[in-house]
């Protein structure tokens, strides 16, 4: 009898390398600098949009701007899950959401973000605020987590109005916007101790000093300097040369001195990820601080796989673990 491999060479879910032999065709090269490269990939996420019949649903939102002491205002985005807004006082769960996209690409704007939010709305029955937080290098830190710290603090305020609840608020994010909303939790804890029901990371980055990536979630031969090298670019557009920088824990929240008192956590991420070490680190710090954490990975699955839901089932899987979790809230008292 064979003994089975210590290590397994990670493969590409082969729906996922079908999915992207699919939108291959619509993607234009984006070119080097950051005013280019985001108007290319925002011009690429609406032909593959286009391309695969990507609708937002027709329920109801609304959109308010915050001011945010000392730095620009953030505009936010209020998605009620039908299609006219909760009636104030219905109690409602409040998720503030942070979208992906390396500090320096995307937004509520998109095409994909605006029907992820709208679709997970309706799904859970929830209200989702979602911020559009600064970009780099124009904007750099600490603007972003000041501005997602003062949407978070304007959606308490008008918690009860918007058809929600302060006491069933909870805090998410993807990639960077995941960094962001675990900044979030310990600007809270630090400054206000206001309820978190729940913070939801997905594939977050959150340790930029690249401490953590793991040069196989990418593939078992990429060696780690490539993978920390496009890393350290994009850290380098967020926080600038500053080193020190890189460490303050409204960056990397994974190296806080304390993870205490922070909220309940649910982590995911992907096995083809080098920011699958940031999750799992994350979530055995918080479980070492005594906080209640459910971590999940994907396997065969990459940073981005995981939104191409109704085309990857491993992403439709998510969605629903993502949901169930959110509609708890609803249940919680």
């Amino acid at each position: 009898m064979r003994s089975p491999s210590r290590y397994r060479r990670p493969m590409l879910d082969r729906t996922v390398a079908a999915h992207e032999t699919r939108i291959a065709p619509f993607l234009a090269p984006e070119p080097g600098d950051p005013a280019g490269r985001r108007r290319v990939a925002g011009e690429n996420d609406t032909a593959v949009s286009t391309a695969l019949g990507i609708s937002p649903l027709d329920t109801a939102t609304a959109e308010h701007t915050v001011p945010v002491a000392g730095h620009p205002d953030v505009r936010v985005r209020v998605y009620w899950p039908g299609p006219d807004p909760t009636p104030q006082g219905a109690g409602l769960p409040i998720l503030v959401y942070f979208y992906g996209g390396g500090f320096t690409i995307a937004g509520i704007d998109w095409v994909s973000w605006d029907a992820r939010f709208r679709e997970r709305a309706r799904d859970a029955g929830i209200i989702i605020v979602a911020a559009d937080y600064a970009h780099a290098p124009e904007q750099r830190f600490p603007t972003q987590p000041e501005q997602c710290w003062s949407a978070w603090e304007w959606t308490h305020a008008h918690a009860e109005e918007l058809g929600g609840s302060r006491d069933r608020l909870a805090v998410g994010g993807a990639s960077s916007g995941g960094d962001l909303a675990a900044a979030v939790t310990l600007m809270n804890r630090d400054r206000a101790a206001r309820p978190i029901a729940l913070q939801l990371l997905e594939n977050p980055a959150l340790d930029l000093t690249i401490g953590h990536a793991d040069a196989r979630g990418v593939s078992a031969g990429m060696p780690g300097v490539i993978v920390r090298k496009a890393g350290r670019t994009l850290v380098r557009q967020y926080v600038g040369d500053d080193a020190k920088a890189a460490r303050n824990p409204y960056a990397s929240p994974l190296l806080a001195d304390s993870h205490a008192g922070l909220p309940p956590a649910l982590i995911i991420t992907s096995e083809l990820d080098p920011l699958r070490g940031d999750g799992e680190a994350y979530a055995r710090a918080l479980s070492d601080a005594g906080v209640d954490v459910t971590a999940v990975r994907f396997i065969g699955q990459t940073h981005g796989s995981l939104g191409a839901t109704g085309f990857v089932p491993a992403a439709d899987v998510a969605h629903r673990l993502i949901v169930t979790e959110l509609r708890r809230l609803r249940a919680d008292s």
